[in-house]
């Protein structure tokens, strides 16, 4: 069985990923003379930098998230399928998907990367990832099931693992995180949870390396450590997560910390398709390329974002896994498309790094740019500002610019909901 795309004279470019990437090249390609068919598993593009304000119930999914048929409703050229890839036949151009088998001229993999967990399944059993809007909520969902079950918890050590909360990892995910929770516990928890003692609630930031976001400046990770400790998070440097089971956490040295919460922020690996030659992945899981973006000795199957690993004098190790560099491999392939299409040559990518930033709570954000490097209130204000503009939709933009005012002067959030969801077994057992 076929995937019902009309046939066309017009090339056939095959985009695997609604992200940053994927998306970025779908909208620069969408008024070209290409057929276009965008596969992604959902049929909304999430917007991963505020997945964790999502998790703390400052914004609610739908407005980090936008449909993506809604994007291209005025182009007749693009095709939207929502479905997954199972493998990639190269001899064959085409690949195999769960609606059935997908032609193509060009491919392109933009499917981004998942969360690390280094072969340890109780890690990836136990630990809460954040790596989509689904596992957000499911991190939502656990803080407020075990502060509700907390409440009626008499023993200290037993109420402990329901209130205190774990963070692996010391990039700007974790960061980000700790200092949300931080804030939760000084601005929320008193005003919903009288009953319970939120000086019992105790924060963990771990991180293996001797200072956090190793990827900005040292200045950078000095100060989100000194605005960390202000919010009363416990920062724990040079230390290593060993083991995780449902109630504690084991650390190298031999201490386990007590939490029935564990979040995982301590690396991503690439989500690779099958059918791939065994030489083409290097460390990380990363598809290897050119200057092109071309998996080597392919010259129609291209990889963009953070599954692509291309070197460049700059980048002798590959360039940093963030949103700026796969928007802008993405640019620069829709260029390099347009060459195809003029039988012109293509050009060689070079990355413009246009600086790094992160947030640990209110006035307080680092960030690093090109010419200027600033933290505090006014890297705190750079950081709304730059977040703000980068979501797609005026609704969106909205909705959270109103959410954000809101919680800024009430110090108070609105979105604090247990949402559970039934599967088809649940509701016929209970029909």
């Amino acid at each position: 069985m076929k995937v019902n795309i009309p046939e066309s004279k017009q090339k056939r470019i095959v985009i695997v990923g609604g992200g940053f990437a994927g998306l970025t090249l779908a909208r620069k390609l969408s008024k070209t003379d290409f057929q276009l068919v965008l596969v992604d598993k959902n049929n909304y593009h999430q917007f991963q930098p505020l997945f964790y304000q999502v998790a703390m119930a400052g914004l609610e999914p739908s407005s980090i998230a936008f449909p993506l048929r809604k994007i291209f409703q005025k182009n007749k050229n693009i095709y939207i399928r929502v479905t997954e890839v199972k493998a990639i036949e190269m001899d064959k151009n085409r690949l195999q998907t769960t609606l059935g088998i997908l032609n193509y001229d060009y491919l392109v993999l933009a499917v981004g990367a998942d969360t690390n967990f280094f072969g340890n399944e109780k890690l990836s059993r136990f630990c809460i990832p954040m790596k989509s809007v689904g596992e957000a909520l499911s991190l939502r969902n656990a803080i407020f099931k075990d502060y509700e079950i907390a409440l009626s918890t008499d023993d200290y050590a037993q109420r402990q693992g329901f209130i205190d909360v774990v963070i692996v990892g010391g990039g700007p995910t974790g960061v980000e995180v700790a200092g949300a929770l931080a804030e939760m516990k000084k601005y929320i928890l008193p005003k919903d949870y009288p009953e319970l003692n939120n000086e019992e609630v105790d924060i963990y930031l771990i991180q293996s390396g001797d200072r956090l976001l190793k990827g900005m400046s040292t200045e950078a990770g000095e100060k989100a450590l000194q605005f960390l400790q202000k919010l009363g998070v416990k920062v724990i440097l040079n230390s290593r997560v060993t083991d995780v089971d449902e109630n504690f956490v084991y650390m190298k040295d031999g201490s386990t910390i007590r939490s029935r919460k564990v979040i995982w922020a301590a690396g991503i690996t690439g989500n690779i398709l099958k059918g791939l030659p065994d030489d083409s992945t290097v460390w990380g899981n990363r598809l290897k390329v050119n200057r092109f973006s071309q998996i080597e000795c392919f010259d129609n199957i291209f990889a963009i974002g953070d599954i692509a690993y291309m070197e460049e004098p700059a980048y002798p190790k590959g360039h940093p896994q963030v949103a700026q560099v796969a928007i802008q491999q993405a640019e620069h392939l829709a260029k390099n498309f347009k060459n195809i299409y003029k039988n012109k040559s293509l050009k060689p990518f070079t990355y413009k790094d246009l600086g790094s930033m992160a947030t640990i709570g209110r006035h307080l954000a680092v960030v690093d740019l090109p010419r200027f490097k600033t933290q505090g209130t006014f890297a705190w204000f750079v950081w709304l500002f730059v977040h703000l503009f980068s979501l797609i939709g005026m609704r969106n933009k909205v909705i959270v610019f109103i959410n954000w005012v809101w919680n800024y002067f009430t110090y108070d959030q609105s979105l604090r909901l247990i949402i559970k969801v039934k599967n088809r077994e649940e509701r016929s057992i209970n029909s």
